[in-house]
């Protein structure tokens, strides 16, 4: 099978906006809010997609591709870094989870950017709670697994690639 760059881009993409349809889907089907870091999560979704679909319609050759799939690896490390946050706080002792905090949207109305993002980021007891489990995974562990893939599959890629160019040589 020849898993060309804009395949590979746009399998990341699709598999990426399923994730994102499936979340939305539990928000608004099943009534489970998203905390703060799960927004945050989200977005880098959203990112290593969009990263992946201009990927995909441009079809870089050679060392072209290697933007892109760093940007994918970027976004995956820091989704993947906000889920293990979140795994971490899901998984404290209950005394030490911290106090509940307000959404994401309040804290975009009250506080700067930057302090909001730095709130949303430590978590509150929101983002530890687990609502939600499929084959004993909570949705952050998911998430953090997916992260991870994501990753394997950039660095994969661009083993592919760089075995490919040395070959060619």
């Amino acid at each position: 099978m020849n898993l060309t760059p804009r395949l590979f881009f746009s399998a990341l993409a699709a598999t990426c906006l399923g994730l994102l349809a499936y979340g939305y889907y539990l928000q608004y089907f099943h009534n489970l809010e998203p905390c703060p870091m799960c927004i945050f999560q989200r977005l880098c979704f959203m990112a290593v997609a969009l990263s992946a679909i201009v990927g995909a319609v441009h079809a870089p050759r050679g060392n072209g591709i290697y933007g892109y799939l760093a940007t994918v690896g970027v976004f995956s490390v820091i989704g993947g870094g906000i889920a293990a946050r979140q795994t971490w706080l899901q998984h404290l002792p209950p005394e030490l989870v911290p106090e509940c905090g307000p959404g994401l949207e309040f804290m975009l109305e009250m506080y700067p950017l930057l302090e909001t993002v730095e709130r949303a980021l430590k978590g509150t007891g929101d983002c530890a709670e687990v609502s939600w489990r499929f084959l004993g995974l909570s949705i952050a562990e998911w998430s953090l697994v997916c992260f991870g893939t994501i990753l394997l599959a950039a660095i994969w890629q661009t083993w592919r690639q760089r075995s490919a160019k040395l070959k060619s040589e």
